[in-house]
């Protein structure tokens, strides 16, 4: 499996420039390579290859006055960005056939020298690690980077970010393999909230850290500071720098503290179950920021991922599954309650519960459940389990009489590359 581990890079003055001078010229080959592709579709000229593109945007470029500059950085991130637009047009084609699961992908579209964020790709061929530590790029210099933790095995890529407050990231790609970690008899549903983040199906209990909110006195100010400066000013780009930096903080703080939270659940159960919340919609309402601050997709895709790695199993109840109208004891649903209920009595077995910790235990039995009614495959609604589960008999789900809704399309399977911002821990 493909992992990315993130690492900041400290370059100099001049080493700065020539990333920025490679920045642009990355991008506009990028958008020099768009536009051929777009003028050849108006033309009805045959498509573009990705050598034919090549041969025009970087090679012949190189020859004219007007992209002479290109030959003053190295061609290995050149080549990278006509990958990057390769993909991109893959990502909507797969999208519009269907054969791509997720959110519809547009067209590819220009790329914006404005853009606080910009990244570079580098190869085996454009970069190295030095003896004493130091990052070598081509035709850019050996760059300080502040090794946190060792790299598991030699890179196959870097990835050279620059993020809104002006912080640089190296991005290795290395290939490790799964550490299984020893099976455990324990299991666990969660069920997620606002006022308390999660609640366990055991009792435990992991409080809301609200970190937007509690940053929302600084960023403020800073956004107030922001608007007051004239346009396209300096002392407006060192604003603008201020109020990104106090958003990446909250974001850091956030990610480290997810990542904490995931590793302790995958290390303390052999089996997680959650929900399949309606992130996207409840981001819409009027609880929007609230849902944002929480992260619980994050938190959901950080779960799968560790689960794979460590060969855990990973549960996810379909959504339309009424936990928190169901006794845990006897099963009696008791039909749907406003959210100011936070404790009900059971109409027929008299068990008084807990809102989300009854919630949590009716997704644990009906995770366990899909997981014994699905012999060898793929867990509604579509996350696939690392291991075999045992065939038994089918209609041991609690609702087994009932017509079920139908499965959605299996999501895929593996650790994918974790992206700019989100290095895994």
């Amino acid at each position: 499996m493909h992992l990315r581990y993130s690492y900041r890079l400290y370059p100099t003055a001049g080493q700065r420039s020539a990333l920025a001078r490679t920045f642009g010229c990355a991008r506009v080959v990028y958008n020099d390579a768009l536009t051929a592709r777009k003028e050849a579709r108006k033309s009805g000229q045959p498509y573009p290859g990705s050598t034919d593109l090549q041969k025009l945007v970087i090679t012949a470029a190189k020859k004219t006055a007007e992209r002479a500059w290109l030959a003053s950085v190295g061609v290995d991130p050149l080549i990278q960005s006509l990958r990057d637009l390769d993909t991109a047009y893959r990502n909507f084609f797969d999208s519009v056939s269907g054969k791509r699961a997720g959110r519809p992908a547009g067209l590819p579209c220009f790329k914006s020298k404005r853009d606080p964020r910009q990244s570079l790709r580098f190869t085996r061929n454009g970069f190295r690690i030095r003896g004493n530590g130091k990052l070598n790029l081509a035709k850019i210099g050996d760059v300080r980077v502040k090794w946190s933790r060792a790299l598991p095995a030699n890179p196959s890529s870097v990835t050279v970010l620059l993020d809104p407050s002006g912080r640089y990231h190296a991005s290795f790609v290395v290939d490790v393999g799964p550490t299984h970690l020893p099976e455990l008899a324990a299991e666990v549903g969660i069920d997620l909230g606002l006022t308390r983040y999660a609640v366990l199906s055991n009792g435990d209990v992991i409080d809301n850290p609200r970190f937007l909110r509690k940053a929302e006195k600084k960023l403020k100010a800073a956004q107030r500071e922001l608007s007051r400066k004239a346009e396209r000013s300096k002392n407006r780009a060192k604003a603008r720098a201020k109020v990104a930096k106090a958003h990446a903080k909250v974001a850091d703080t956030r990610r480290d503290w997810l990542h904490k939270q995931t590793t302790r659940l995958i290390g303390e159960n052999q089996a997680v179950y959650l929900e399949d919340l309606n992130v996207r919609g409840l981001g819409r309402g009027r609880l929007a920021k609230s849902v944002h601050d929480a992260g619980w997709a994050t938190f959901r895709r950080l779960l799968e991922e560790k689960a794979i790695r460590y060969g855990r199993h990973i549960g996810i109840v379909r959504r339309a599954f009424p936990s928190s109208q169901l006794c845990s004891k006897c099963g009696h649903r008791d039909g749907p309650k406003p959210l100011a209920v936070r404790e009900w009595a059971c109409g027929v077995c008299g068990v008084l519960h807990d809102r989300d910790l009854n919630a949590a235990r009716n997704i644990l039995a009906a995770g366990q459940a899909d997981r014994l009614n699905a012999p060898g495959g793929p867990v509604s609604p579509g996350v696939a389990i690392p291991r075999q589960a045992r065939p038994v008999e089918r209609g041991t789900h609690r609702n087994a009489g009932r017509t079920r809704a139908k499965p959605r399309t299996v999501g895929r399977t593996g650790i994918p590359v974790v992206r700019h911002e989100e290095d895994v821990k």
